[in-house]
C-alpha cells in the first residue's frame, strides 16, 4: 500500500471492511462506503466504525442463541 495513495474504504456482506485504491475497480463481494481519503484518513474511518470485528454472520448467530 502507497502511503501517499488516495484510498476508498470498502464493506463486504459480513460487514468487514477493507482499504483498496481510489483508482481500482472494486473487487466483486465488496462496496464502497463513500469514505475516500489518504491512508490515514481512511484507517482512521475504519478503527471509528468498525467496533466489533466479529463477522454479521456469526454476531446473528450468537444473538439467535442467546434468545433461544
Amino acid at each position: 500500500m502507497d502511503d501517499e495513495g488516495t484510498y476508498q474504504v470498502l464493506i463486504n456482506d459480513e460487514e468487514q471492511y477493507s482499504l483498496w485504491p481510489a483508482d481500482k475497480e472494486v473487487p466483486a463481494g465488496w462496496r464502497r462506503t463513500g469514505k475516500e481519503g489518504t491512508k490515514q484518513e481512511c484507517v482512521q474511518h475504519v478503527d471509528e466504525v468498525w467496533t466489533d470485528m466479529r463477522p454479521r454472520s456469526l454476531r446473528e448467530r450468537m444473538a439467535a442463541d442467546q434468545r433461544s
